[in-house]
């Protein structure tokens, strides 16, 4: 049933004619009554100067009644009252049309349980309550026994007021962010006010959990109820280490500059004279780029100064993310990872991560990139960073320009029809030129910029490739290619002999050079299939597909760039004027060389035994198994190059398998008189009956296994806007309890013979996690250590998912980071601090 009506609308001729209609109906029924039940009724005459602005519609599933005399319209069964932007759902609702107060209740089954409870929703505010009132002329309501939410905040309360502006002023109060009928956790207040848009303000309030009360209590409360930004003060977190003595860590304060920067100012306090301090900056352009730029410094103090073995240790770490939005500008991307800091920055600072404290590098690029749509160019500068954390050296390359036109075939004609071979003749062009350095990372410092700038190696490179590929004899491909590059430099080397000082003197010059060079290859190859049919049940068919190759590749003798000096002996000697160049020096050697390889592959065909009709299944039994060597036919000596072996595959599906050896044909010799040891030109067929020697050996294995995940979303654990993005940006924070365990295992051995001696070289890691129940989930990570027969970095991660709250313990039980951290705290991130922290610290230093 649905209804239309403006209240007031009643003029008093329609009265008179609604009673006429009654005396009529009494007349004829013998009855008289002051009421109608209606189906509909529908009225549009005169609008009373009192009226409401805009239509009220109401519909009921059970039955409308309407009372002329009291001018009240009753609505039983999922009733529904709609005004302006104000939606209204109960079990029954009574319309005052006279006072334009809506009366709005839920109703009692035979259980005593109550069923349509009123809904009230208001500009995307929605209201739960046991029974409510609403004046739609002055916009003010009561509210008994109401339940509303606001972003991530939920608010119970015995009587709510609501004004004609919207806010909401509630009588014994709890807030909360469970969103239980029966929350887990909330702040009881005698007094609450919430201000759409903007904030929830409490008067005294006390914690309670589980309806325990606890001592916890605060004067007053603020709490944030809009989507935008607000500056704060970060409250940090208490704790007490035996070496650098009490603590408090990450207090700070939250900048919203607007709503599209925030910065975080953070720092750390020890009682012991450490310190520290971060700035993290985010910003984001919608539609265009996002981004981070955080920096911290950090200095610790190990001991006291009056000791021998005091200590005092810096640190710096700069890390900036920019993307851009692919859509912003297709055609001119920007991007941006720096990780830039000293190498003992993480295994300094026991705030850093397992990863972040087990890497051995850092590494940076700083990108642009420029197409111009429907042209074949492409440019690239690029800025780039590598740090390694063992040898302690720093290699920066600012910048790196690189250019290229892609593959132009230049005698292909416009007309259409079948192509001739040297239609496919492709031509591109590349240009990479980029400036240089590596040092050791003490040199990178304001002081030493100087010196710095003297060891930047630049230089740009050519090149241009020339390729095509045809049939012959319909199953063989051949690919001829000739390449042409050239190296050039805006400095060279020039090297003397002084008779006077009986030395070398080498002498850099500034000048242009440039050297270049070609060389030019045709392979060949093709496929040859085998199969073995089977006609046993299981196995139906063995397919062997081998792929040989053979193929010529030729490289001049190039004496560009060579030079020779005579030393006082009258002995000559050459070198290259490029030898420092950052490209190097031409090729000076002349080579020829016949390529040699052969690719295998095997595969098994299953029958389905299930369905006949079924289609059969493909097994990869070896996804590769490839050899390969060369011949040098311009060589006066060992002319045959190393044996390669190269195997792959994958064992039901879950084990990777990879295999690369090197075997050397030729045998060794060493020297009796001066010990050294010498690759001779004699085969090691020849001498020991082996095929070659094998110099180097790689396996490594591997696997990732986890169960069916119950559910495809993070909803079940993460239910809200706010939260799920948090997820988003930060994944190693997402507990996943919808795959009930996973297990990933990687082991890895090497080989090494180069001459008599040989080395092995073991390596081990394993991580996984596992659901105890649907709320505990338990994670390792660990590895073992075959020189010192010891596990290598280990943690353990204990999570526990209390609904509104989560248990976190990170435990590393052994080893120079020994340590544990426990936290319990509320999931939401408007009470992000509302947590309890235990810590034990490790000895870093």
């Amino acid at each position: 049933m649905k209804h239309n009506f403006y209240t007031k609308h009643f003029a008093f001729h329609k009265i008179v004619v609604l009673g006429l209609l009654m005396l009529v109906a009494s007349t004829f029924f013998g009855q008289k009554s002051d009421s109608l039940t209606v189906d509909t009724v529908v009225v549009d005459t005169l609008t009373s100067p009192d009226a409401l602005k805009s239509k009220v519609t109401y519909k009921a599933k059970d039955s409308i009644r309407v009372d002329l005399k009291s001018q009240l319209v009753y609505l039983f069964g999922q009733s529904e009252v709609y005004y302006e932007d104000i939606e209204l759902k109960a079990e029954e609702i009574e319309i005052d049309m006279d006072s334009n107060i809506v009366t709005a209740r839920g109703k009692q089954d035979s259980l005593g349980k109550f069923y349509g409870e009123p809904v009230f929703s208001e500009k995307g505010s929605i209201v739960n309550s046991h029974e409510m009132k609403y004046n739609f002329d002055t916009k003010k309501g009561l509210i008994i026994d109401a339940v509303t939410h606001e972003g991530e905040n939920y608010i119970h309360g015995d009587k709510i007021y609501k004004t004609p502006d919207d806010i909401l002023y509630i009588k014994n109060g709890k807030y909360t962010t469970c969103n239980l009928d029966h929350p887990h956790y909330f702040f009881s207040a005698k007094k609450l006010k919430i201000i759409p848009n903007e904030k929830i303000i409490t008067g005294p309030a006390n914690l309670v959990i589980e309806d325990v009360p606890t001592p916890i209590a605060i004067p007053f409360g603020f709490f944030p109820n809009s989507n935008k930004q607000k500056s704060g003060i970060i409250i940090p977190s208490p704790g007490e280490s035996g070496q650098y003595g009490f603590f408090l860590l990450g207090g700070g304060y939250y900048l919203a500059m607007s709503d599209n920067v925030s910065t975080q100012l953070t720092g750390d306090y020890y009682t012991k004279g450490s310190w520290a301090g971060n700035m993290l900056t985010n910003y984001k352009k919608r539609y265009k780029f996002s981004g981070s730029f955080n920096t911290s410094y950090s200095v610790f103090k190990n001991g006291f100064k009056e000791f021998p073995n005091y200590s005092e240790n810096s640190n710096f770490f700069i890390k900036w993310n920019h993307q851009q939005d692919p859509k912003a500008r297709p055609n001119s991307i920007f991007s941006a990872n720096v990780n830039f800091g000293n190498s003992e920055n993480y295994s300094n600072n026991f705030n850093s991560t397992g990863t972040e404290y087990l890497s051995t590098s850092f590494n940076s690029t700083v990108s642009y990139k420029k197409s111009w749509a429907g042209k074949p160019f492409n440019l690239s500068i690029n800025g780039y960073h590598s740090q390694n954390t063992l040898n302690k050296t720093v290699t920066v390359r600012l910048p790196e320009v690189a250019f290229n036109v892609s593959r132009l075939y230049p005698l292909k004609r416009k007309a259409a029809g079948k192509q001739k071979f040297y239609e496919k003749i492709g031509l591109s062009y590349s240009m990479n030129t980029k400036n240089e350095v590596t040092a050791g990372d003490s040199l990178f410092s304001t002081n030493n910029i100087g010196l710095l700038s003297d060891q930047f190696k630049n230089g740009m490179k050519h090149s241009i490739p020339l390729s095509t590929s045809f049939k012959v004899l319909k199953n063989f491909t051949v690919n001829p290619t000739f390449n042409y590059s050239e190296i050039w430099y805006l400095e060279s080397v020039e090297k003397n002999w002084n008779n006077q000082t009986n030395q070398l003197e080498t002498d850099t010059l500034n000048s242009f050079v440039r050297g270049n060079s070609y060389n030019m290859a045709v392979n060949m190859s093709t496929r040859i299939y085998g199969m073995y049919q089977y006609r046993g049940k299981v196995i139906k068919a063995l397919r062997h597909v081998i792929t040989p190759s053979i193929g010529f590749s030729y490289v001049p003798e190039n004496r560009s760039g060579l030079r020779s000096y005579l030393d006082s002996t009258n002995t000559e000697f050459e070198y290259s004027i490029f030898e420092n160049g950052i490209y190097g020096r031409s090729n000076t050697s002349e080579a020829g060389l016949i390529n040699l390889g052969l690719l295998n592959n095997f595969e098994m065909k299953v029958r389905n035994r299930k369905d006949s009709l079924g289609k059969d299944t493909k097994i990869k039994l070896l996804e590769n198994l490839k050899f390969s060597s060369s011949y040098n036919v311009v060589a006066d000596s060992l002319n045959w190059s190393n044996i390669q072996i190269g195997a792959r595959t994958y064992i039901f599906k879950k084990i990777s398998l990879n295999f690369n050896a090197s075997v050397d044909p030729y045998a060794l010799d060493s020297n009796t008189t001066t010990g050294q040891i010498t690759k001779i030109n004699t085969s090691e067929w020849a001498r020991n009956g082996n095929i070659g020697r094998l110099t180097t050996a790689n396996m490594a294995v591997g696997f990732s296994l986890k169960s069916k995940s119950t559910t495809k979303s993070k909803e079940s654990n993460y239910g809200s806007e706010a939260e799920l993005e948090y997820i988003n940006s930060n994944p190693e924070a997402f507990i996943d309890f919808n795959v009930p365990w996973t297990l990933s295992m990687n082991y890895n051995i090497r080989y090494s013979k180069p001459q008599f001696q040989s080395s092995i070289i073991q390596t081990l890691n394993f991580s996984g996690d596992f659901s105890l129940t649907k709320r505990w989930k338990v994670g390792f990570n660990s590895g073992y250590d075959f020189e010192l027969k010891d596990l290598s970095y280990t943690s353990v991660d204990i999570y526990r998912d209390l609904h509104c709250w989560e248990m976190s313990f990170h435990w590393v039980p052994f080893g120079q980071r020994q340590s544990y951290l426990f936290t319990i705290k509320v999931k939401s991130a408007i009470l992000q601090d509302l947590k309890l922290t235990r810590r034990n610290l490790p000895n870093v230093f």
